[in-house]
């Protein structure tokens, strides 16, 4: 199979590598086409290691391990990462590869951070009854989108949206009616905080949840100067970063979408847990409807096109979109066949 091993400079080498065989409880699947995140150049580069940084993955079973019943060969599935059975879901035959690709790790790095990491915000099947006021930083990205998806599930209003180029994009989002607002970054940080003043003023003078898909460029400092300093909370979404700037009176968490693999403590369990039951809840989304994918861009060369899409990513040209990858562009690979 093809494999992109990305360098610390950004630069791809498309190898060779076995297919790998799946243990009790894993999945190997034959990728059609792969989806590209943020962190996928940032992990090369902030770490110097050279890896396979990608993760989100659509493609059809190949092999199952012996505990795996939910999956057979032929399955038309999605994934986060490697391979686990619990992260991984069926795709309707309405929603596309390249739809499907999009999902995973955007997709659960939202849930994760609104349901597991902010605490008392409800579930999409118990959903709000009260106004609850939630900023959501970075509204455009894809994890800022797909959080505003399940807030909308939930029913959690007003949702204060903080974007800039992708505005035209969340206005698709998000429920005027409702009391949802869209604020723009652009016009510089301290006409952003007086326009966030007045939009939280408006929604009762007190807002409590904050979900930063941004944490960087001052964005959490920013949110601190309008969350409530005694009760509020604040998600973020790169570990390893110096958030001391944020009171320690406001709660803090880092949301680690890897957490869901993990099955050491109780937390980790918990995400597991939380991440089996999510991912089959977009998978019956995507089946009745009330779920979707990113909007998408497919990047030319299938891997070959990899190291282009990732030094974009990093100069920030890409806002509102996800860059894809159908693995049969890619020069030594077979073409993908329904049947």
């Amino acid at each position: 199979m093809k494999e992109a091993i990305v360098q610390p400079n950004l630069h791809v080498d498309i190898v060779d590598s076995p297919i790998p065989v799946p243990k009790d409880n894993e999945v190997v699947i034959k990728v059609v086409v792969s989806g590209s995140n943020p962190k996928d150049w940032k992990r090369p580069v902030m770490l110097n290691v050279t890896m396979n940084s990608g993760d989100d993955m659509a493609g059809v079973v190949h092999q199952v391990g012996r505990n795996v019943h939910e999956f057979k060969p032929g399955d038309r599935v999605a994934e986060y990462a490697i391979a686990h059975a619990h992260t991984t879901f069926h795709i309707p035959n309405q929603t596309s590869f390249e739809e499907a690709s999009t999902i995973p790790l955007a997709a659960m790095t939202a849930a994760l951070g609104l349901y597991q990491r902010l605490q008392g915000l409800p579930l999409p099947w118990h959903p709000a009854t009260r106004s609850t006021p939630l900023i959501i930083y970075g509204a455009a990205s894809a994890v800022g989108a797909y959080a505003i998806r399940l807030a909308q599930l939930s029913n959690i209003h007003p949702l204060i949206c903080v974007a800039g180029r992708g505005i035209p994009f969340v206005r698709t989002l998000v429920s005027r009616e409702k009391g949802d607002v869209i604020v723009d970054y652009r016009e510089g940080e301290t006409k952003l905080i007086e326009k966030l003043k007045s939009v939280v003023k408006a929604a009762g003078g007190k807002v409590e949840y904050a979900f930063d898909a941004i944490s960087e460029h001052g964005s959490f400092t920013n949110i601190c100067e309008v969350l409530d300093q005694e009760t509020g909370q604040i998600t973020l979404v790169l570990p390893g970063k110096d958030f001391s700037a944020i009171p320690k009176s406001i709660r803090r968490s880092t949301t680690y979408v890897g957490s869901v693999h993990s099955s050491g403590g109780t937390k980790e369990r918990g995400d597991a847990d939380f991440g089996f039951v999510m991912f089959r809840f977009f998978g019956r989304g995507l089946q009745e409807g009330w779920f979707r994918g990113h909007p998408h861009e497919v990047v030319p060369g299938g891997l070959a096109g990899v190291e282009g899409a990732l030094r974009d990513l990093k100069e920030g040209k890409a806002s509102a979109v996800k860059y894809v990858f159908r693995l049969e562009d890619t020069d030594g690979v077979e073409r993908y066949r329904t049947n």
